[in-house]
């Protein structure tokens, strides 16, 4: 560790411009500085962050996100529904299927109002939790930290690290490198094959995989997506979250003077300094701040909260876990660096007074958006049919006499059968006191689970009902499962015109 004052580091400043606070630098760095402190640079410029492993309560509950999402991941495309892949994107086929719920085409405003349920869901709760969400489920925060378990494990703590990392290349360093590597290529490897098995029925794709028989998409979208898991999560790291991330940048939008943040009591740390454990910090003029850095040493994005809300801050909450570990170390109370809000810090009201602020205009603006779009979601699915009928007018011949003298027109149904289950389908029409439907087969049209039929069909009338023009006429559909006779079947009504003579 070096002691000399560093060149300026963007990723240990305070990002004033684009701070969720827009605050200047707190008192506690203006306090350092009048005192003429040494600046302690922990992660020089340029090189790579080797954060320390975090322990307590909130490192607990980072690996129980990171377990939970990934076993949504990993093991999900493995569950089948009603004999196929419980969830899957068959894109080929143009079908979704989420558990119960089968999506084709003519669904795509359920797929939108999914993503619209997620976009709402994060702005909601960002406003409430600020990047809560990036500290514990954002996949690019979950896959850098398994690669740091895969780090500590192969190459121990960070002290270990840093240490291998400026020894010369020997058979050693080649051999734990290697080790490491080899790791990292395995889950990248069943990381990128678990994605195809998204999009592509996974217990088929990997034995095919394998032989040598699956094909080159799933194949070309395997391997991307396991290099981009290698390139973002292992050599990118907190490059992602410092550089590229947009949600970092457009945040502060979002917060507001209670919004959960993860913060630095400066009041209460400041002045901070070194001292022994049985030293009397009031009689020295110190704060609780002991000045020991481990909060910069357990950040994943190497910047210092002590510094102030920053926008590179993704609120994983490792510099609480390690400063609440000191504080116990030191017999001072946790809780230096919580979470907390802004209006807390500057006492606008006691820190138990938190929960009462969650019912706020910008809260209630994203839930009333948020609770629309649920509904709006839940009542289309609940009300929606699993067969849709297109009725289109033949152009070739608009009207035409048959062979029992009456007027005919014809017309072409596309059937599609979102459902999964075989349907069969009757129909009858109405609009002329004597008029008729041919062309369905005896007994009914049998639409395959999952598919599109079109099928011709011809309506007449007697001449003296439809005189020249176009008449209104409606078409009524009766369908039912193949296997249930004794089910209840749809109905659905279609309206159309009949051009006369």
């Amino acid at each position: 560790m070096s002691t000399e004052k560093p060149a300026p580091n963007d990723a240990q400043q305070p990002q004033s411009a684009e701070n969720a606070s827009a605050a200047a630098k707190p008192a506690a760095a203006k306090s350092a500085k009048a005192k003429g402190s040494s600046v302690i640079q922990i992660h020089p410029a340029g090189e790579r962050i080797h954060p320390k492993k975090a322990e307590g309560r909130f490192a607990k509950l980072r690996i129980a996100a990171v377990l939970a999402t990934q076993f949504v991941f990993y093991v999900i495309p493995w569950f089948n529904w009603n004999n196929r892949q419980a969830v899957l994107f068959d894109i080929p086929e143009r079908h979704f299927y989420i558990f119960g719920l089968s999506l084709g085409m003519g669904d795509l405003i359920y797929m939108a109002l999914l993503l619209m349920i997620c976009a709402f869901g994060l702005f909601w709760w960002t406003t409430i939790a600020g990047r809560l969400w990036c500290g514990y489920s954002c996949p690019q925060t979950v896959y850098t930290e398994i690669m740091l378990w895969i780090d500590h494990l192969v190459e121990g703590d960070r002290n270990k690290r840093l240490k291998l990392e400026k020894s010369p290349w020997n058979f050693t360093k080649i051999r734990i490198k290697a080790t490491k590597y080899l790791l990292i290529f395995l889950f990248v490897a069943w990381t990128g094959i678990t994605f195809a098995g998204w999009f592509n029925p996974i217990r088929e794709f990997v034995p095919a995989l394998f032989n040598g028989t699956a094909g080159g998409g799933a194949i070309f979208a395997a391997a991307f997506y396991g290099f981009m898991t290698f390139l973002l999560a292992h050599v990118m790291r907190e490059k992602v979250c410092l550089h590229m991330c947009p949600y970092a940048r457009f945040q502060s939008a979002m917060f507001d003077h209670d919004t959960l943040i993860i913060s630095y009591d400066a009041e209460r740390g400041e002045p901070r300094g070194a001292r022994k454990k049985t030293a009397d910090k009031q009689s020295e003029n110190l704060g609780d701040c002991i000045n020991c850095t481990m909060c910069v040493q357990v950040c994943p994005v190497g910047i210092d909260i002590r510094d102030g809300l920053q926008y590179q801050c993704i609120g994983c909450a490792a510099c609480i876990d390690a400063c609440d570990e000191i504080m116990d170390k030191m017999n001072y109370p946790r809780g230096l660096i919580r979470y907390t809000t802004e209006g807390a810090l500057k006492h606008d009201y006691e820190e138990k007074d938190i929960k009462k602020r969650l019912l706020r205009p910008r809260v209630a603006g994203y839930g009333a958006v948020l609770g629309v779009v649920v509904i709006a979601f839940l009542v289309g699915i609940s009300q929606r049919e699993s067969l849709e009928v297109d009725i289109l007018k033949d152009r070739g011949v608009m009207v035409r006499e048959n062979t029992k003298g009456w007027l005919e027109n014809s017309y072409n149904l596309r059937v599609l059968n979102y459902s999964e289950n075989d349907q069969i389908l009757t129909a009858k029409v109405s609009g002329f006191e004597e008029i008729e439907l041919t062309g369905l087969p005896e007994g009914g049209l049998r639409i395959p689970a999952r598919e599109t039929v079109t099928i011709p069909v011809q309506v007449s009338t007697i001449p003296e009902y439809a005189d020249k023009g176009s008449h209104p006429i409606e078409f009524e559909f009766t369908y039912r499962e193949a296997t249930d006779d004794a089910g209840k079947p749809g109905v659905l009504v279609e309206e159309s015109t009949f051009i006369g003579e």
